[in-house]
C-alpha cells in the first residue's frame, strides 16, 4: 500500500468514528402512540360506547393513528377495568368508564384500587340521574310522589338497574334525606326496569338520563325530577331535587377516561390533549347534543381530585344504607 494513502485512510476513519459518536449520543425522538384501543367496560349500543366511538373517530382522524374501541362488558364493568389495569402504561389502552368504577370497590371484591391502579386522564361528560314516571300515572310531580310516600308508607316503590349503581345509592341517599318509607326494586338492567314500570308493577325508575332518552322523547315516559344540583338542560322544564329543599344532593352520572397507572408523564400529558381536544370538538358536541349531552371536560390533578371525593362520599352513602352487592 503506498505510504501517501495511509493519512487520507486515517482520516476517513476518524470521520466515521466522530459522526457514529454523534450520532449515538444524540438521543431518539420521543416515541408517539401508533395506535389508541379505548376499552368500554359495557355492553355496545349504550351511551358509553357511543361516546367512545366519538372519540376515538375523532382522535383518529386528527393524530392520524388507528383508534379502536373495544368492548368487555360483565362483572358490574369489572371484567373491562381489570383488563385495563393490567394493560402495558403505554399510552396505547385506556379505559372509558363511569362510576360503577369507584362504586365497586366497596361492595365487591375487585383486584384493582381506583385510587392507585389507574391515572386520571379526562372526565369527558355528565348527565343527570332522573325520576320518570308512566306518562298516564296519576303522580305530576316528585312532589306528588313524596306525597304518596308520606300518605302511605312502603307503597312507593321505585327501580333502576341493579342493586349497589349510582341510581341505587342515590335513591338510598333521598330516602335518607326524606326520613320516608320507600321501597326499592333492583333490575338486571334498565329496560327491564322500564317494561316493569310501563306495566304498572312499580311506582317509578331512577335511570341515567342517557339509558332512558328514548323514551321521553316519545312520551313513554314522564320526567318528574333530576338529581343534579342545577336543572339540566336536555330537560329545562324538570325541576331538582334540590329544588324541592335537599338542598344538599346530588346525584350524577358521567363516563370519563383513565390510563394504567405507572403511565409516563409526558404519554399522559399527550392523553390529555388528545381527549380533551377530542371532548371540546365540534364533532363531539354536535353528536352528544343530538343525544340531548354536552361534553363536560375536565382532566389532570382536577379530574383526579373529583374522583377521590366522589370515591369518598359513594362509601359513606353504601355504609349508611348498608348496601350489599347482589
Amino acid at each position: 500500500m503506498s505510504t501517501t494513502m495511509l493519512p487520507r485512510n486515517r482520516l476517513f476513519v476518524s470521520l466515521a468514528i466522530a459522526f457514529a459518536s454523534i450520532a449515538w449520543a444524540t438521543p431518539a425522538p420521543a416515541q408517539t402512540a401508533s395506535s389508541l384501543k379505548i376499552v368500554v367496560p359495557l355492553a355496545a349500543g349504550g351511551g358509553a360506547d357511543i361516546l367512545a366511538r366519538i372519540l376515538a373517530e375523532e382522535i383518529g382522524r386528527a393524530q392520524h393513528i388507528s383508534a379502536v374501541v373495544e368492548n368487555r362488558a360483565g362483572a358490574g364493568t369489572m371484567i373491562g377495568t381489570e383488563v385495563v389495569a393490567r394493560a402495558t402504561p403505554d399510552g396505547e389502552t385506556v379505559l372509558l368508564t363511569n362510576p360503577a368504577f369507584l362504586i365497586n370497590p366497596h361492595i365487591k371484591k375487585v383486584t384493582y384500587d381506583p385510587l392507585v391502579s389507574f391515572d386520571p386522564v379526562c372526565n369527558m361528560v355528565n348527565f343527570p340521574l332522573v325520576f320518570v314516571v308512566p306518562a298516564n300515572s296519576p303522580l305530576k310531580s316528585m312532589a306528588d310522589m313524596i306525597a304518596m310516600a308520606k300518605a302511605k308508607p312502603g307503597t312507593v316503590t321505585v327501580a333502576s338497574a341493579g342493586t349497589g349503581n349510582p341510581t341505587h345509592i342515590g335513591f338510598e341517599v333521598l330516602k335518607k334525606a326524606t326520613g320516608l318509607e320507600m321501597t326499592y326494586v333492583s333490575y338486571p338492567g334498565a329496560a327491564p326496569a322500564v317494561n316493569a314500570l310501563l306495566g304498572g308493577h312499580i311506582t317509578a325508575v331512577y335511570s341515567d338520563y342517557g339509558t332512558i332518552s328514548g323514551q321521553l322523547k316519545s312520551g313513554a315516559l314522564r320526567p318528574i325530577a333530576v338529581g343534579s344540583k342545577a336543572r339540566f338542560a336536555g330537560l329545562p322544564d324538570v325541576p331538582t331535587i334540590p329544588e324541592l329543599g335537599y338542598t344538599d344532593y346530588e346525584a350524577e352520572s358521567w363516563n370519563g377516561i383513565l390510563a394504567p397507572a405507572k403511565t409516563p408523564k409526558d404519554t399522559l400529558a399527550r392523553l390529555v390533549s388528545w381527549f380533551s381536544a377530542a371532548g371540546n370538538s365540534s364533532l363531539a358536541k354536535e353528536k352528544l347534543g343530538a343525544l340531548g349531552l354536552a361534553p363536560s371536560v375536565l382532566c389532570g390533578p382536577e379530574y383526579s381530585a373529583s374522583l377521590k371525593r366522589q370515591y369518598e362520599r359513594f362509601g359513606t352513602a353504601i355504609r349508611a344504607a348498608d348496601i350489599k352487592a347482589d
